[in-house]
């Protein structure tokens, strides 16, 4: 049975974007962030995180730190009763000082490969699905993907994205 998913971007989406967050002592959540995971997970949704790493690429941390802090996230979701179903993340960047690292890659944004790699993991309803992200980016990579994106620019994400789930249940 196909379900609607919500794709969240991460850095200024979930959790405040104060540049190359790897570290859980630095991560700060967006005000009404985990109650928006929870309000999808509720309505049914599958719940994704696409996120851009590029701090890998550039040598600023490691894919372990980047796993480590979606592990912390996920946990500290449970503890109100939500869940992310996948995090999908991107270390690649064509000007990486990490040559492995280095090249243009369909899984970074604004490709849609993060995206189009869930939608083969997982039995989405992709006309009934939305991408929230805060940078237009995050948009080109929705719409390649077939996904109706929308433009977080801050304030209360639950209250943001309550009228979208809305939304898609009448269409």
């Amino acid at each position: 049975m196909k379900r609607p998913a919500v794709f969240f971007d991460r850095d200024g989406v979930l959790n405040q974007d104060s540049g190359y967050v790897f570290e859980v002592s630095k991560l700060r959540w967006i005000d009404g962030a985990r109650e928006a995971v929870k309000a999808a997970n509720d309505a049914g949704y599958f719940v994704f995180v696409v996120t851009n790493q590029s701090g890998v690429a550039r040598g600023l941390y490691q894919e372990s730190h980047v796993e480590a802090l979606h592990r912390w996230m996920a946990d500290e979701l449970t503890k109100i009763g939500a869940h992310i179903d996948a995090f999908e993340y991107c270390p690649y960047h064509p000007d990486a000082v990490i040559e492995r690292y280095r090249q243009v890659s369909q899984r970074r944004k604004p490709a849609p490969g993060m995206i189009n790699d869930l939608l083969e993991r997982f039995p989405v309803d992709v006309s009934r699905s939305i991408l929230i992200g805060d940078k237009p980016i995050d948009l080109e990579a929705a719409r390649a993907a077939g996904v109706q994106g929308y433009l977080y620019s801050g304030g209360h994400l639950a209250q943001f994205l309550r009228p979208l789930l809305s939304l898609k249940e009448q269409e």
